[in-house]
């Protein structure tokens, strides 16, 4: 591991008391392995007008014609009303009917929109002409959760790790706009891409910040999910049956797998804690205009998850992202190719400019670092795919975000099982 860095292991009670940050594949084979690709469909999961349950599914039906692309009057009314009040300036002179909003494709945790002044309007002062309003999922609205993600999110702002804030409310936050473009899946494979995102992972988790540093956030996490996916028996039943586990279904066989596997086999595997995003993936990575030349025009955005927590999650959880496509405009509104997950190579590019950016790391030993890295990123991909699978399902019964969410959740089991294999 890094000199300089704290190497701990997972203890058996680090989900024992998780921070209340709620909401929004994969191996220890031998390191001289020829791949770290699962044999699996080829093809996302296509429509289907039976739900997991079996029984109709309702929601694939009623977005079988895609994504609707109107906002509805109660959000662009509160919209107005967060924009003119905390805005000020210019927002407070425009009628409602002058104001201008508009969908931002790429949240699965909350819902995003543009919100703008009228061309023919100019700031009077240092307001902003647009902004981004993020509305927290149902999930994240809760006290805790919002005091703590926007202080999060102001210190990172004023360290210019992120967007601006203009404001924040109990349902969401008005932040700066930057001309950007969300990086697409496939770009996370780009050679130049992923060393830079290596790069800005690199500085994250060497920042210092005014939070609880012990690592309870992951087990934390899911021992909550787990807990109210336990009230959903069918999900529960069919996802064990679907896991070629009818012997282990019972009241708590979801808690039974994940002592079994997940929790056992990351106890065994070393990994420093540091202050983690969660959540790198394409989404939540921002290409600046007018730096497509640069080798800084990345931004880390969206930080609703951070934490500190075990560095092989952000590994493993990253590399779980070049399977998923989120921006897919129908039914279930993703594709998932498992072929994409970054093989070898791929991995140990991400890890070499990793640890360049770090540094401190003796040539003598770089070898067997790099090595001990592939390990820990891909067990702790594992953890990626239990935890997203859990939050899925919660959110198929909450989210009011057109996705299909509870496909997801069967395809991230279904992917942990499968690889579980390979990797355990």
């Amino acid at each position: 591991m890094n000199s300089g860095q704290n190497v701990e292991r997972v203890s058996d009670g680090a989900g024992s008391a998780g921070r209340c940050v709620e909401d929004d594949a994969h191996s220890d084979r031998p390191a001289g392995g020829e791949s770290l690709m699962v044999a699996e469909e080829r093809h996302p999961r296509s429509a289907s007008p039976r739900g997991v349950n079996g029984d109709d599914d309702s929601e694939a039906e009623s977005h079988q014609d895609g994504r609707n692309v109107a906002v509805d009057p109660d959000t662009r009314r509160r919209a107005f009303s967060w924009c003119r009040d905390f805005l000020s300036g210019s927002w407070k002179a425009i009628s409602e009917n002058d104001f201008q909003i508009k969908i931002v494709s790429g949240g699965l945790s909350n819902l995003l929109y543009m919100c703008s002044l009228p061309d023919d309007v100019e700031p009077t002062g240092v307001e902003p002409r647009r902004v981004l309003l993020r509305i927290y999922g149902a999930i994240l609205q809760g006290v805790d959760s919002i005091v703590l993600e926007s202080v999060m999110f102001a210190i990172l702002a004023e360290r210019e790790l992120g967007p601006r804030l203009y404001g924040i409310f109990p349902e969401g936050r008005l932040e700066q706009y930057l001309p950007s473009d969300r990086l697409r899946t496939e770009q996370l494979g780009f050679p130049e891409i992923s060393a830079e995102i290596a790069s800005k992972m690199a500085r994250f988790h060497g920042m210092e910040m005014p939070f609880n540093k012990e690592p309870k956030w992951l087990f934390g996490t899911i021992d909550r999910y787990m807990e109210q996916v336990k009230t959903i028996k069918f999900v529960l039943k069919t996802i064990i049956l679907k896991a070629g586990l009818q012997e282990q279904y019972d009241k708590v066989a979801l808690n039974h797998v994940l002592s079994l596997s997940v929790r056992s086999l990351l106890t065994a595997t070393p990994s420093p804690v540091v202050f983690c995003h969660n959540d790198v993936q394409e989404g939540n990575i921002l290409m600046l205009d007018g730096r497509e030349n640069s080798s800084d025009k990345l931004m880390l955005i969206d930080f609703e998850y951070s934490s500190y927590n075990y560095r092989g999650f952000d590994f493993g959880n990253h590399f779980c992202e070049w399977i998923y496509d989120y921006t897919y405009d129908q039914w279930p509104f993703y594709k998932a190719k498992v072929e994409n997950y970054p093989n070898r190579q791929q991995q140990l590019h991400f890890i070499r400019h990793y640890l360049s950016e770090r540094r401190g790391v003796a040539p003598a030993d770089q070898a067997r670092i790099e090595e001990d890295m592939i390990i820990e990123a891909n067990r702790f991909a594992l953890a990626s795919h239990f935890l997203w699978g859990l939050w899925s399902i919660i959110q198929a019964k909450i989210s009011k975000i057109e996705f299909g969410y509870m496909d997801y959740a069967q395809h991230r089991f279904d992917t942990y099982f499968k690889q579980k294999k390979l990797f355990s």
